[in-house]
């Protein structure tokens, strides 16, 4: 059963040891093609031995011809430009391991701004692509955990922890309880709105004003 699935896309490659504890902790590790170079270079370190990552998903025009002479039996190419790799992989988790319960995001930021910005906007994207159900889809870098909601709801996270929230949609109201500086009045109009908020209490509560996308980030 792989319940708990990572995708290592092509940024900023771990280092702290939350996100390498969810590598090694996945039942199911796909690579974005780019990055299979760097997931080898830090096999060893995050692993402590060889471990191959069960696929390889994109487009494959940034893997070497030596790469993907090596490891064309867990390479899966798709030539539709449409979409990123990290969609592209995204995607192929959605149509073929139904049984997911998770599914983590490595190295999805770091390195190039455009990368990071289009990256972190695609996970309130496939709130709409994809029927997610009771999916956890998370974001996980060296500083925080990013993940997309799409309606009131509640979340653990300890008193002083920094809380950011974004949506695209300026009709959207976001009642908060639990943040030093209330959401209430935020008109969503800009990215920088909700952003740099601290945690006042351990559960914070978002009441959305109707069905929407946000992005949460915690750090």
């Amino acid at each position: 059963m792989h319940k708990n699935v990572v995708i290592v896309c092509n940024g900023q490659f771990p280092r702290s040891e939350y996100p390498r504890y969810l590598l090694r902790s996945a039942d199911y590790v796909i690579c974005c093609d780019g990055a299979l170079s760097k997931y080898l270079r830090n096999m060893a370190a995050v692993f402590g031995a060889e471990r191959l990552p069960d696929l390889v998903i994109g487009d494959m025009d940034s893997l070497s011809p030596a790469l993907k002479k090596k490891y064309a039996g867990i390479i899966v190419q798709v030539d539709e430009q449409d979409n990123n790799d990290m969609t592209k992989a995204f995607r192929w988790v959605m149509e073929n391991l139904k049984e997911v319960e998770s599914v983590t995001i490595l190295a999805g930021t770091g390195l190039r701004e455009d990368h990071t910005i289009g990256n972190v906007s695609l996970l309130m994207e496939y709130t709409r692509m994809f029927d997610l159900g009771s999916k956890r889809v998370e974001m996980v870098t060296d500083n925080g955990t990013i993940f997309a909601v799409t309606d009131t709801f509640e979340m653990e996270c300890g008193i002083g922890r920094k809380v950011s929230v974004f949506s695209p949609d300026n009709s959207l109201r976001i009642k908060s309880t639990g943040l030093q500086w209330k959401t209430d009045d935020v008109v969503f109009d800009n990215w920088w709105k909700a952003t740099l908020n601290i945690a006042s209490e351990d559960t914070v509560k978002l009441e959305f004003s109707k069905p929407s996308m946000a992005l949460i980030m915690i750090n």
